[in-house]
């Protein structure tokens, strides 16, 4: 059986680099078995995006879930980092998806799509999890996706 690291291996990604914690956050945080992720969107070295729009207006749904796999490709990389490799996941347990949406845009749970299919294509039937996608008015920069995300691990 393929492990984690393995099956992200397969899938021929490079991970971003990871966020840098500012003085008063961290992206990750252990508590017992399950790692706590702040917000990560689409973002690149220098929280520069690497996709900006409104979901409804500059971008198509096809477009919003490929920022939400690059915000899962982010999220990734924060937690390869925090954890020094992804193996000790067993599950992705909640996500919450904020997407950036013009007036009437009514579909996000189909943006975050994106997210959860890299999930499951990274971490098999633990990549499953539970879920809510949100259209917000606003996100930082213009981003089009931020996510949210417990993990657990192995103890």
């Amino acid at each position: 059986m393929a492990t984690n690291e393995e099956r992200l291996a397969a899938l021929g990604v490079t991970l971003p680099p990871p966020f840098k914690d500012e003085a008063n956050r961290v992206r990750a945080l252990r508590s017992g078995q399950h790692i706590y992720m702040s917000g990560h969107g689409p973002l690149g070295p220098g929280n520069v995006p690497m996709m900006v729009g409104k979901l409804g207006r500059e971008l198509s749904i096809p477009q919003g879930r490929e920022a939400a796999r690059l915000a899962g490709l982010c999220t990734l990389s924060t937690l390869r980092t925090y954890l020094g490799d992804l193996n000790s996941i067993t599950r992705v347990v909640r996500v919450v998806g904020f997407i950036n949406c013009a007036p009437g845009f009514n579909t996000p749970s189909d943006v975050l799509h994106g997210f959860s299919d890299l999930m499951v294509d990274v971490f098999g039937e633990g990549g499953r999890h539970t879920r809510s996608a949100i259209g917000v008015a606003e996100l930082y920069a213009d981003i089009p996706i931020e996510v949210e995300a417990l993990f657990e691990v192995a103890s």
